[in-house]
């Protein structure tokens, strides 16, 4: 299933718009017109016989009256039946239209689309409502996007101080120790404990002849 689409876009209407321009000015800012250049002009007719429709049903106390076919749509944009399926989905997706069916009057199931709500201003309630819900939700993201950042910094911080620690934990110094005999050196020894002269230890003796 395809995400939805939400694209709202800037257009503003003369001044004293007749209805015409006004329901052209609002399928334009909600992202509702055709994406095609020149495709058609009259998509906003869509617009005002849906209103229509849900004022005779609402009325007549007929809800089946606020219902129009896709052949119905196709008719007052002015483009195939075909190429409304393809632009009516997006009227689905902002929950401006439902989709809905009803049994006709030669027993078959006619299935067709009716503004969501009873007015065009109800309507358009469940647009902004969706619109908003999901600029909730992206702020929601936008502030765990700045935690992360800021979690994701002072582990960095944190992992070159030890790393640092370790390296200055493995230099090894250029200097060699002094040699510390725990024991006299063997020609120290041999010479104090060598035989002492005869002449050193008795001293000099007269010659007897």
């Amino acid at each position: 299933m395809a995400t939805p689409q939400f694209i709202l876009r800037h257009a503003e209407p003369t001044m004293n718009p007749s209805s015409d321009e006004l329901a052209n000015t609002i399928i334009h800012r909600m992202g509702l017109m055709p994406r095609k250049k020149g495709s058609t002009e009259k998509m906003h007719r869509v617009l005002l016989e849906l209103y229509e429709k849900a004022k005779v049903a609402s009325r007549d106390k007929t809800p089946t009256a606020a219902i129009m076919t896709v052949e119905e749509m196709a008719l007052h944009a002015g483009i195939s039946r075909q190429t409304m399926y393809d632009y009516i989905k997006r009227w689905v997706d902002t929950e401006f239209i439902t989709k809905t069916s009803y049994i006709g009057s030669d027993q078959k199931v006619v299935v067709g689309y009716k503004l969501n709500g009873p007015t065009l201003e109800s309507a358009f309630e469940k647009t902004r409502t969706r619109v908003h819900n999901n600029l909730d939700l992206t702020a929601k993201y936008v502030q765990e996007l700045q935690r992360i950042v800021k979690n994701e910094k002072i582990s960095k911080k944190f992992e070159g101080k030890e790393q640092k620690k370790e390296g200055s934990n493995h230099v090894f110094s250029n200097v060699i120790p002094s040699e510390t005999p725990s024991e006299e050196s063997p020609d120290q020894a041999a010479s104090e404990d060598a035989i002492p002269d005869v002449e050193e230890e008795s001293g000099p003796q007269d010659y007897v002849g």
